[in-house]
C-alpha cells in the first residue's frame, strides 16, 4: 500500500510529540485518501487525536497509509457512507484482525467506529466493532481516549465494561438481542447484566465554535479546499431527513469567535472556501458573513456553498457567488407538489421555488441544481407529474439557467418520523417517468440508482442478523443481485430482503436501535409521523 502524499499537506494545527509510553492508534477511513481527507469529520477527529501527547496516531486509507505500528492498541474507523463497510472488512483482513469482535483477544487492537452511519444505526455492523461512538466528537472523543489511556493495562473484557459506563459509548457485545422468530422483528434488546446501562444516549455538542478544516491538500476530492461548518443540523425538520433529526438541536457558529477566525486562518493558505451545513443560509448572521467575504482582499476567493434553503436565494447571495467564481446554486425541493411538501413538512411554496430561480438568474448565476425524491410516503403519480411540470415552469421563467434535477428514491432512516415506512417499489418507474419527460425538454435529469437505494434502506433499517449476510455479499460482488443471492443463502435464518427494505413497520414494534437514544424520544417521532398522515388525508 502506497504512502500518503504528506509533503503536499498544509496542516492548520500543531501535532503533539507523542510520549514514549503513548497509546498507539491507527485511525482509518475505509475509502481512498482523496475521499477521506475531504471528510471534515475525519480531519477534525484526526487532528484531535494527533494533538494529544499520550497518543501516537497513524492514518490509514484504502490506497495508502502512514507508518503503522506493529501492534496498535486501538484501531478506529470513520464511516460516512454505508457501502464502505466492504472496505472496512478488507482493511481488517489486511491488518490480520478477525472480522468479528467476538473472535478478538487481548492480542488484537480494540476496534472502534464513529461517524454519521454508525450514529444513525450501528446494528448491521455491530458484530464488527468492539466499540461504537454515538454522536458529536467534541466531548466524546476525549472522554473515550482518556478512559483508554487510564485502562492501558486492563484486559479487553475489563476495558469494554468500563467503557460502557461512559456516556455515548456503545459496546454492542454487552447487549443481547432477541427476535420474534428468525424471520420476525426484534423482540427485545437488553444489557447482559444490571451493571450495564439499559440505553446509550447520543452525545450532542452544544457550543458555538463549530468545525473547520485541519488540513488543506491538492489531493483532496475538492482540491485545496478549506471547509468551515457554518451551522449544524437544520431547523426545518423534513420528516425523512436524517441530517436534521439525528443532529438536533440546530446550532450556529459564532461569527466572531468561530467563523471569521477560521476563515482567516484557512484563506491564509488557500483561496478556495467551502461553507458547510444542512441549511447554511439560515445562519442568523449570514448576510453579515456575505458582506465580510465581499471585502476586496477576498476578491480571488472561490466560494462553494452546500445546499441552501430555497427562500433564502436572494439577488445578494447570487451576486456574491458569481463574484467568487461560483456558477451554480443547489436547493432541495423534494417534490413539485405542494401536497407532498406538506406531508414531508417542507415549508415551501411553489412561488418560492420560482423566485429562487429568478433571483439566481438575476444575480448572474448560470445554473441551478434542484434535489427531489420519488417514492415519498403518500406520493401519487399526480404528485410526480407536478414535479415534472414545475421543472418546465422554471425553464420558462428563467431561460438563462441550466437546470438540473437530481432525484433519489425515498429511503427510511432511523430516528426520523418516516423510519417506519418502506421503500416504494413504484419509485423505479417514477424515476424513469421523470427522465422521459424532462431530458427531451433540455433539463438535465440525474437520478440516483434505485438499486443502491434498496441497499441503503437495507442497511439503514438493518439489525444484527445482517452481519453474516454482509460478509457473504463481499464474496459475490457489489450488486443488488449479490445481496439477493446472500439472502437466499441465509433463508430461514434472517428475514427476507423485503422485510428490511419494502415493508411498512408497525408503530408499536421494537426497532433495532431502540436502545440507542437520539435527540427526540420515539413517542415524539410517532407524533410527527401522525402529523404526516393527517397532512396526507387532508
Amino acid at each position: 500500500m502506497a504512502p500518503l502524499p504528506l509533503r503536499d499537506e498544509t496542516l492548520l494545527f500543531e501535532p503533539a510529540i507523542a510520549g514514549d509510553d503513548a497509546l498507539t492508534v491507527v485511525f482509518a477511513f475505509p475509502n481512498s485518501y482523496s475521499v477521506g481527507i475531504t471528510s471534515l469529520g475525519y480531519q477534525v477527529v484526526w487532528a484531535t487525536l494527533a494533538g494529544r501527547a499520550d497518543l501516537s496516531v497513524s492514518r490509514l486509507f484504502t490506497d495508502g497509509h502512514e507508518p503503522l505500528p506493529a501492534a496498535p492498541a486501538v484501531l478506529g474507523f470513520s464511516i460516512s457512507w454505508e457501502l464502505d463497510y466492504g472496505n472496512l472488512l478488507a482493511l481488517l483482513e489486511q491488518l490480520d484482525i478477525p472480522l468479528m469482535a467476538r473472535d478478538r483477544t487481548d492480542d488484537h487492537p480494540l476496534v472502534f467506529g464513529g461517524g454519521p452511519v454508525l450514529t444513525a444505526n450501528p446494528e448491521p455492523f455491530a458484530d464488527f466493532f468492539d466499540v461504537v461512538l454515538l454522536g458529536d466528537g467534541e466531548t466524546l472523543l476525549n472522554d473515550f481516549f482518556d478512559a483508554l489511556v487510564e485502562l492501558k493495562t486492563a484486559s479487553r473484557a475489563e476495558t469494554l465494561r468500563h467503557l460502557a459506563a461512559v456516556p455515548g459509548i456503545y459496546v454492542p457485545s454487552l447487549y443481547a438481542v432477541t427476535y420474534d422468530g428468525p424471520g420476525g422483528p426484534v423482540g427485545a434488546i437488553a444489557p447482559v447484566d444490571a451493571e450495564i446501562p439499559a440505553t446509550v444516549q447520543k452525545q450532542t455538542y452544544r457550543g458555538n465554535v463549530l468545525s473547520a478544516s485541519t488540513v488543506v491538500t491538492p489531493h483532496a476530492a475538492w482540491e485545496n479546499i478549506f471547509m468551515v461548518e457554518v451551522v449544524r443540523s437544520c431547523p426545518e425538520m423534513c420528516r425523512f431527513c436524517l441530517a436534521s433529526y439525528l443532529t438536533l438541536p440546530f446550532r450556529t457558529a459564532s461569527l466572531e469567535s468561530s467563523l471569521i477566525p477560521a476563515i482567516e486562518q484557512g484563506l491564509a493558505v488557500t483561496n478556495r472556501l467551502g461553507l458547510l451545513g444542512a441549511s447554511v443560509t439560515q445562519h442568523p448572521e449570514f448576510e453579515t458573513l456575505l458582506d465580510y467575504l465581499n471585502k476586496p482582499q477576498f476578491d480571488d476567493v472561490r466560494l462553494s456553498l452546500a445546499s441552501v434553503r430555497t427562500n433564502t436565494v436572494t439577488p445578494q447571495l447570487a451576486e456574491t457567488l458569481t463574484r467568487h467564481d461560483t456558477r451554480s446554486i443547489t436547493i432541495a425541493i423534494e417534490s413539485g407538489s405542494e401536497r407532498m411538501r406538506r406531508i414531508v413538512n417542507k415549508k415551501l411554496e411553489t412561488d418560492d421555488i420560482e423566485r429562487a430561480a429568478l433571483n439566481a438568474e438575476a444575480g448572474g448565476l448560470s445554473a441551478m441544481k434542484l434535489y427531489g425524491m420519488a417514492g415519498l410516503p403518500g406520493e401519487t403519480m399526480d404528485d410526480l407529474e407536478q414535479t415534472a411540470a414545475l421543472m418546465l415552469r422554471l425553464k420558462k421563467a428563467a431561460p438563462g439557467l441550466h437546470l438540473t434535477l437530481g432525484c433519489s428514491t425515498f429511503v427510511p432512516k432511523a430516528h426520523t418520523p418516516f423510519q417506519w415506512c418502506g421503500v416504494d417499489k413504484a419509485a423505479e418507474k417514477r424515476l424513469k417517468y421523470l427522465q422521459k419527460h424532462l431530458r427531451p425538454k433540455g433539463i438535465d435529469f440525474r437520478p440516483e440508482s434505485y438499486n443502491w437505494s434498496v441497499i441503503q434502506a437495507l442497511i439503514s433499517r438493518g439489525d444484527r442478523r445482517l452481519a453474516p449476510v454482509l460478509e457473504r455479499v463481499r464474496q459475490y460482488g457489489d450488486s443488488l443481485g449479490s445481496y439477493r443471492r446472500a439472502f437466499k443463502d441465509f433463508q430461514g435464518q434472517v428475514p427476507p430482503l423485503e422485510y428490511y427494505v419494502h415493508d411498512d413497520w408497525t408503530l408499536d414494534q421494537p426497532l433495532p436501535w431502540d436502545h440507542l437514544l437520539g435527540p427526540l424520544p420515539k413517542a415524539t417521532l410517532q407524533k410527527h409521523f401522525d402529523s404526516a398522515v393527517i397532512a396526507q388525508l387532508g
